[in-house]
């Protein structure tokens, strides 16, 4: 029997995802890219004020640390199996790219994106760096972060932006060439 990771889908998508690709497919479902990167955007914003981030949604704000934190166990599973599958080419031709965070070569190919992040901070690094804007967020004390939240953050943004694209364009298959 294989072992399935589990990427801690219960709790926000009301069942336990078996793979990264259903479970990013749920992640998208349950939520629009827009839901996730203002969230993160809100929260960072709140990590260095005295005011709470949302005082009336707190249980909204723990639900998305969750499908944040499931968001980046997928796609750190996912990157890892970038040598035996590829984003499928764009159907689109444009030269504008409607998620602007991304450079060209990144659009082109959106694992770049995880190789890159993860090659600079590890899972759980970044795992803290949720848990932290998420904490600071939420507590009514100015307080400063003894962390670079900028540059997790930049690069939380990029990876979603990544994963939508993954998502639209999907993915296929790396056919190993049979000649030698």
């Amino acid at each position: 029997m294989k072992n399935k990771k589990n990427f801690e889908t219960k709790f926000w998508a009301g069942f336990e995802a078996g793979n990264p690709f259903e479970a990013s497919d749920a992640l998208f479902d349950f939520a629009h890219l827009d839901y996730y990167k203002r969230n993160l955007t809100q929260a960072v914003i709140y990590s260095n004020k005295k005011e709470i981030c949302s005082d009336d949604k707190l249980s909204e704000i723990f639900i998305f640390y969750k499908a944040i934190s499931s968001f980046l166990k997928i796609y750190y599973s996912l990157q890892k199996k970038s040598r035996k599958w590829k984003v499928k080419e764009s159907a689109r031709t444009e030269n504008v790219f409607h998620l602007t965070s991304l450079t060209k070569q990144e659009y082109d190919n959106p694992f770049t994106v995880f190789q890159k992040a993860f090659a600079e901070q590890t899972l759980r690094q970044f795992d803290f760096f949720l848990s932290e804007i998420v904490s600071l967020s939420l507590s009514p004390y100015e307080k400063d972060s003894d962390i670079d939240l900028a540059t997790p953050y930049i690069h939380l943004i990029k990876m979603l932006d990544a994963g939508e694209l993954i998502r639209e364009r999907g993915l296929e298959r790396i056919k190993k060439d049979k000649q030698s």
